[in-house]
């Protein structure tokens, strides 16, 4: 099991404050950097200074890290053009050196879409535009130098587009895809994912959302295997005290994430990530809402790496 750092920056966060934790990923053995696409705080924080664009955060994160894997849970359907989103994961792959994975979902945070001014349809158009989207930025990454990319559906048109520029490796970054849809999320992974992912859900929800994907890869004739991930917040101490201190300081209560996250001591946290296993988990993105508790991260790395 690999696991990895995930972060919401629109909860009140600085680019400085995400390099700060995007190299203490890199240097205390962390697999993966990612953080959410989001316009607008969400609960009780302040969310100051604001948000910070998502994949201007990655470019930058780009050329300041050597090792770990960039990545968004997930990046909006509804935020961006699939054209201009596809030149943008292709630059940023390229400035990394091939390190980026991409996570796309429908979009689903209707208040930071009227904020800022964005369409939010319908979730069964949201759900067509992504599977659009899909059909697109993998073409257009999939296409050959010298040939020319060409799409007609009901929300995007292209028309001979170069399909330029192209990501480090060929047919584009590992594309994530997510949630605990019944039907359309896990047709769209079988379709289009290398992984899926459960966003922050009990054990039971998760293994059953495999199941369907799997179902779904099956029903597909996919031979490709799938890896599949779970996103935890996590909140982690050696003593019950100090679980408490940090449960307190992102205002969640010990007895919900011991059931929706992974809160507790070292050896409770290993033994759910071995429950997460058992069930065909094989990476684990840490959830961390505190920006500033870099010690958090040092305990989560001295005592789960070795481990898992």
């Amino acid at each position: 099991m690999r696991l990895r750092i995930f972060t919401e920056p629109q909860q009140g966060a600085t680019y400085d404050t995400l390099l700060r934790v995007a190299r203490a990923t890199e240097d205390l053995g962390f697999d993966a950097f990612y953080r959410s696409d989001h316009y607008l705080k969400m609960g009780g924080v302040t969310g100051l200074p604001g948000p910070t664009d998502a994949w201007i955060t990655l470019a930058g994160l780009a050329r300041e890290t050597r090792r770990i894997r960039l990545g968004t849970l997930m990046t909006a359907a509804t935020f961006r053009y699939p054209g201009p989103l596809a030149i943008a994961v292709a630059q940023v792959d390229e400035m990394s050196g091939g390190r980026v994975e991409f996570g796309i979902g429908t979009g689903w945070f209707e208040a930071e879409h009227t904020a800022y001014g964005i369409p939010f349809p319908g979730l069964g158009e949201r759900f067509e535009r992504l599977e659009e989207q899909l059909e697109i930025i993998t073409g257009l990454w999939r296409t050959p130098v010298g040939e020319t990319f060409t799409f007609e559906g009901d929300h995007h048109r292209l028309i001979d587009s170069p399909a330029l520029p192209k990501p480090v490796r060929p047919g584009g970054p590992p594309v994530l895809i997510g949630g605990v849809g019944p039907k359309r999320t896990p047709r769209l992974a079988a379709r289009f994912a290398r992984e899926f992912n459960v966003p922050l859900r009990p054990e039971d929800e998760t293994r059953a959302a495999y199941e369907r994907v799997r179902a779904a890869c099956e029903e597909a004739g996919r031979t490709e295997p799938m890896i599949y991930s779970a996103a935890q917040v996590v909140c982690c101490g050696r003593t019950d005290a100090e679980v408490a201190r940090r449960a307190e300081t992102i205002g969640r209560e010990v007895s919900e994430l011991r059931v929706n996250g992974l809160a507790g001591t070292p050896a409770e946290i290993r033994d759910k990530l071995g429950r997460l296993a058992d069930f065909g988990t094989e990476r684990v993105y840490l959830q961390i809402l505190d920006l500033d508790d870099l010690d958090h991260l040092e305990l989560l790395a001295s005592e789960l790496l070795a481990e898992v």
